[in-house]
């Protein structure tokens, strides 16, 4: 599907759902990564305008790598909170069948445009260390000493309970079919050990395989923001309300263990311990990602993306982080729990960290 049409199949829903009418929107936020071709010229605006809504409403695009549309949650609370916005679509889209991930730079230096981490400053600061997810994924499993026998483990959980959840129903509430798709397509019931264990390393030496890795995929999330008056001016019923929200920098030639930094600084900012959360999901951008948070924060892993995350679903970056929030939220009150805390790595050494509270 082109990414606007794939944009506009969850804002359309999401504001039917919600029950908000649409010409009450103030503002549609969504990420996107890779903002060159079908996803360029503001993704947002051209998704919102493909739905068939109002063209009242404006819209704008944001990048801040895999965190985008968590960070697009973050803008929308933000302006609610300061005042600026009385309803917001926030959210994201990536079609990565269409416009692969590595196109944003690769494309440039045969158009004659030099690399985003080819400037002097920045040489003169890194060098020409390695800059890519996969040398971080597997330098964080060196550092933390997480083994390859680890990462395919909790890669093959991440599968069951995915798997479990679909067959449980527990995505029901929180998905809208697509084109030919109504349910994840990256998913693998048949996955075992054995054949995780067989699998060749991304590079010679290394720990990393496919099977540990996040899926590239094609998605979109959107979630319905509003304050208390516009709650009650339309009748909306909350879901849950964002508690605390917190952007953290990290080493950018390392680049995924930002979570580490942003988890203590959301819980520092919210005056809440690990205990004090229901629920935790941290994007399994690679399973050593995960693996090494948990070691660092002593968050529970039984607590930890308990419906799969990104190597069984799907990582389909500029949405990932509607696509997380949408499932914690859905989830926490399943459960009946209080507080839930998501957060995910991002390339150039970011990551975003948010506590929501069930409602």
């Amino acid at each position: 599907m082109h990414p606007a049409d794939l944009g506009a199949v969850v804002l359309r829903e999401a504001v039917e759902r919600a029950g908000v009418p649409p010409e009450a929107v103030d503002d549609v936020i969504l990420g996107c990564v890779l903002q060159i071709g079908s996803q360029s010229a503001n993704v947002a605006r051209n998704a919102w305008l493909s739905a068939g809504l109002p063209e009242s409403v404006p819209a704008v695009t944001v990048d801040r790598q895999c965190g985008s549309s968590q960070q697009a949650i973050t803008f929308a609370a933000q302006g609610v909170a300061a005042g600026a916005y009385d309803v917001v679509v926030a959210g994201g889209v990536e079609v990565l069948s269409l416009i692969t991930i590595n196109s944003a730079w690769e494309l440039g230096p045969g158009l004659g445009f030099r690399l985003p981490w080819d400037g002097e400053g920045w040489r003169e600061r890194y060098g020409d260390e390695e800059m890519h997810q996969f040398y971080a994924g597997e330098e964080i499993a060196r550092r933390w000493e997480v083994t390859r026998a680890d990462m395919e483990t909790f890669a093959l959980e991440s599968h069951a309970r995915a798997a479990a959840a679909w067959d449980d129903g527990r995505f029901a509430e929180e998905v809208v079919s697509a084109g030919d798709a109504d349910q994840d397509e990256c998913v693998r019931r048949d996955l075992t050990a054995e054949k995780l264990a067989a699998q060749s390393p991304l590079r010679e030496g290394y720990r990393l395989t496919g099977g540990v890795s996040s899926k590239l995929a094609d998605g979109a999330a959107a979630l319905v923001l509003a304050s208390g008056a516009a709650v009650k001016r339309h009748g909306l019923t909350p879901l849950a309300r964002i508690h605390t929200a917190v952007a953290a920098g990290s080493d950018p030639v390392l680049m995924l263990t930002g979570p580490i930094p942003a988890t203590a600084k959301v819980l520092d900012r919210a005056g809440l311990g690990v205990g004090d959360i229901d629920l935790f999901e941290c994007n399994e951008a690679f399973a050593s990602v995960v693996l090494a948070w948990a070691r660092e924060t002593g968050v529970p892993l039984e607590r930890t993306n308990v419906n799969g995350g990104a190597i069984a679903l799907g990582h389909a970056l500029g949405a990932t982080g509607a696509r997380i929030m949408t499932t914690l939220v859905h989830e926490l009150r399943r459960q009946g729990g209080r507080y839930g805390l998501q957060t995910i790595c991002e390339g150039g050494g970011l990551a975003n960290a948010t506590i929501v509270e069930a409602v």
